[in-house]
């Protein structure tokens, strides 16, 4: 900012006409005035300066009184009437006149004011002023009735004619309420209160009159000394505020003018501010100040100032006033966002639900308003190949961190994160902090037993030598838990034995020993419970059975652990698939048979229909009526590997080896005996020797005579099965006994497999197992009928519609078709499945 003194200056137009105070102005002339008397006359105000202002005086007169005009020191301009003409009463007692004063102006302004003189009778002597100008001051603190000075006038002539009195002549109204003056002593005093910075000084002018109304005139000059009774006035022209905390040292932040009204030395005036603070107070023009900074400014630390700004003059005593600004410093987005820790740890557990909140970071920002408002977001970081954000999630408002999967400790143990906080200035400005997210493990893995290995169709079993001493390492039951800490602290305890005074388990390290010497007496199967339980709260367990053999030779431990029984649940589940399985068999065969019955009955009447109808009979060949080698057997194809075994209700047994000579195990199904092992004692003892493969027992094929014949009779001749056509179509009987025939031959075939059937695979197996022999129950061939009984839904509804089929028998085929398989029972299923896993 840049100050300039400009000065405007009023012309004067002459709007104003010369006034006089009073219309008419009265005088008494003694006769005997003598030649060249004066006369003051009253003077006229113009409140018009320059030429527009008063300038002369006209009198109008017969040639007794004459004009002569006067100007003061100060510029005012009056008037007095000097007698040029003796006067004689008795010829003219009263003379008229009018004083006219006329101003400069163009055109010229006028004021008239009537002067009535009476002539009076003689009086020789005027008053006479013994001073032409009298001066005096006065202090404008003055007191009322302060005398200023005193006035004086003499008259020669004797008498009354020689009493002076005094008046002021020409005194504005206004004063008369100022100055007094005592008509006979000619004392001024003060009437009221002057003031210096209203007017300096007072001319004003005293008339002395006798008697015998002779007169004199005198100027009384009253000047008005200054008090420093004034104050500094302060005028804020111009103030910024707010001003932006990184201004520039010297940037103008107000412009003050200051006045006093008091003169000289009273008037000078010293503007000052507080210098405790970064401002300074520097002169410009007169009277001007201009407020400038001096250091740059932190809103962080100090928001605002009050600003207190002091004038004092220069009088005794100084006189000073003050004013405050209160200026307010505006933010600038300088301060980054600053997190309230360097770093974060925070915990978490293990198994969380997906948006639970982990906890919060938090920055402050200490800027104001929009540069304080403050956005979290996360860093773009990979942990394990993935983005931050798939594990966890910020919200931006709060800063509040929540998980957006559930953890698992056994995958990732922490997450290391980088949060960012944003201002929202411009350029904003960031902060960041690392956080660590510790995940917390929680005992949600039970126990895992590495050794012993259990499984579901074995036994391990750990051999004790009857002379074994106290403590005697048997095993030792390894487990491990993938929990940490104390949830993977893991103890073992004997929780179930078959004799708890002969072993004892290791609380730490799960090693089963022996606490006193074995005895002949003890039992060789030993089954020990062992419970392997971790440190977590809740604790999970794992339970591991420990067989223990105590023998001295492999064939005492064999035969005793042939003997083990089914699991309770293998059990339970056995019984239920045999049941649900003659369940399903059950349906299936009363199904079949009410199909069977319902086709024949129906082909029955068709028969009857051709018959009446004297249609030619064909001969009928039912479906494989005859093998391709012309035998005239039913093909069976049997696909079966042979077990040695002495009693069927045992399937088999199979022996491993491990690598410890002590370790026996044994499948719980196993069903050889003793006496059987020992006569091949040379197989066991060459595990991968070769056998000679044996043709299948001869009990596996049906013979001739337990064919179903025409007639369901089982001993009819060979003959009768041969190739050669039916004789004639079997009637309902012969079907129904077809189908008894059929039914019986599967059971004589099932007895046919029954105790003492015995073959030898082709190969020797520590794992001997027992083939299913197929169901023919689910494979039957009626004579007489296309349909063949199975257990197939599919291939009834073929057997349906092939039987109504009977009016030309199916050509006979080049070779013999397979016969169909027969379907899977529940039982059957789990019999092969047990099979596979053997």
């Amino acid at each position: 900012m840049e100050l300039h003194r400009i000065t405007v200056e009023i012309t004067d137009i002459n709007d104003n006409s010369p006034t006089f105070t009073k219309d008419e102005n009265k005088f008494e002339i003694s006769e005997s005035t003598t030649l060249g008397s004066r006369f003051l006359l009253p003077s006229a105000e113009d409140a018009d300066v320059g030429n527009n202002g008063l300038q002369k005086y006209i009198l109008t007169t017969d040639g007794i009184f004459g004009l002569k005009q006067h100007s003061s020191p100060d510029g005012r301009k009056y008037a007095e009437m000097i007698l040029q003409k003796p006067l004689d009463r008795e010829s003219e007692p009263r003379i008229l006149l009018k004083l006219i004063a006329v101003d400069g102006g163009t055109p010229p302004r006028s004021g008239t004011v009537n002067i009535d003189i009476t002539v009076l009778d003689a009086n020789d002597n005027p008053p006479i002023f013994n001073q032409s100008l009298y001066r005096a001051t006065v202090s404008e603190n003055a007191l009322k009735g302060t005398y200023i000075m005193t006035v004086n006038a003499t008259d020669a002539d004797s008498e009354s004619n020689g009493v002076v009195t005094y008046r002021f002549s020409n005194m504005k109204e206004q004063l008369d309420d100022i100055f007094h003056l005592d008509e006979v002593t000619g004392i001024i005093t003060l009437a009221g209160q002057v003031d210096y910075e209203k007017d300096r000084k007072y001319e004003i002018m005293i008339e002395a009159m006798d008697q015998g109304r002779l007169t004199d005139s005198s100027k009384a000059l009253i000047e008005i000394v200054d008090v420093n009774d004034n104050a500094p006035v302060i005028n804020v022209m111009s103030f910024s505020s707010p001003v932006p905390e990184d201004s520039a040292s010297g940037t103008t932040v107000a412009i003050i003018n200051v006045i006093d009204a008091d003169s000289e030395q009273n008037g000078q005036i010293v503007c000052t501010t507080d210098s405790r603070l970064p401002f300074k107070i520097k002169s410009t023009l007169t009277n001007y100040y201009a407020l400038l900074t001096n250091s740059a400014f932190d809103r962080e630390v100090i928001p605002e100032y009050n600003i207190t700004v002091r004038a004092t003059d220069s009088g005794s005593p100084p006189l000073s006033s003050t004013t405050i600004l209160r200026l307010r410093i505006s933010d600038v987005n300088d301060n980054a966002p600053v997190f309230s820790k360097i770093s974060y740890v925070a915990h978490i557990t293990e198994n969380n639900a997906p948006g639970v909140s982990i906890f919060s970071v938090k920055a402050k920002d200490i800027d104001w308003n929009q540069n304080a408002r403050i956005s979290y977001f996360l860093e773009e970081t990979q942990i394990n190949g993935s983005p931050t954000s798939s594990y966890v999630s910020i919200n931006a408002e709060t800063g509040a961190i929540h998980a957006v999967r559930s953890f698992d400790y056994e995958q990732i143990k922490e997450l290391q994160l980088a949060v960012k906080a944003q201002d929202g200035g411009s350029p904003p400005l960031s902060g960041n902090v690392s956080v660590k997210i510790l995940i917390q493990d929680q005992n949600d893995n039970p126990p895992q037993v590495l050794y012993p290995v259990q499984t579901g169709g074995s036994v391990v079993a750990e051999m004790v030598p009857r002379s074994a001493d106290v403590g005697y390492l048997v095993t030792k039951v390894v487990a491990v838990d993938v929990d940490s800490g104390q949830n993977a602290w893991l103890s073992y305890k004997l929780q179930k034995a078959t004799d708890r005074a002969l072993f004892e388990v290791g609380l730490q390290n799960g090693e089963i020993r022996t606490i006193r010497q074995v005895t002949d007496k003890d039992a060789v199967k030993q089954r020990l419970s062992v419970i392997v339980e971790d440190n977590g709260q809740p604790s999970r367990s794992a339970t591991v059975i420990v067989n223990v053999a105590v023998a001295d030779s492999f064939p005492e431990v064999l035969s005793e652990f042939t003997d083990f029984p089914h699991d309770k649940e293998y059990n339970d589940n056995l019984t239920f698939y045999l049941v649900l399985a003659l369940a399903v068999v059950s349906f299936l065969f009363i199904t079949c048979l009410v199909v069977i019955i319902s086709v024949k009955i129906y082909r029955w009447r068709q028969s009857r229909i051709l018959y009446h109808s004297s249609l030619p009979v064909i001969p009928y060949y039912p479906p494989r009526y005859s093998d391709t080698l012309g035998t005239g057997t039913l093909q069976h194809v049997y696909n079966y590997e042979v077990c040695r075994t002495t009693d069927s209700r045992k399937s088999d047994c199979k022996f491993g080896r491990a690598g410890s000579q002590n370790v026996l195990i044994m499948d719980p199904s196993s069903t050889g005996t003793m006496q059987r092992i020992q006569s091949d004692k040379s197989i066991l003892d060459e595990p991968d020797s070769p056998l000679e493969q044996k043709p299948p027992n001869n009990d596996w094929r049906f013979t001739q005579g337990q064919r179903p014949g025409p007639s369901g009779a089982t001993g009819g001749p060979e003959v009768a099965m041969g190739t050669g056509p039916w004789p004639q179509p079997p009637t309902e009987a012969e079907q129904l006994q077809a189908l008894m025939a059929a039914a019986n031959e599967v059971s004589e075939a099932t007895a046919t497999l029954g105790p003492g059937t015995m073959g030898l695979s082709t190969r020797y197996s520590p794992q001997f197992t027992l083939q299913h022999v197929p169901d023919y129950r689910q494979n039957v061939y009626i004579p007489g009928s296309t349909a063949t009984l199975t257990s197939n839904p599919q291939q009834q509804q073929a057997t349906a519609q092939q039987a109504s089929q009977q009016a030309l028998p199916p050509p006979q085929a080049s070779a013999q078709p397979e016969p169909p398989k027969a379907a899977q029972t529940p039982a059957s299923k789990k019999k092969s499945t047990k099979k596979e896993k053997k």
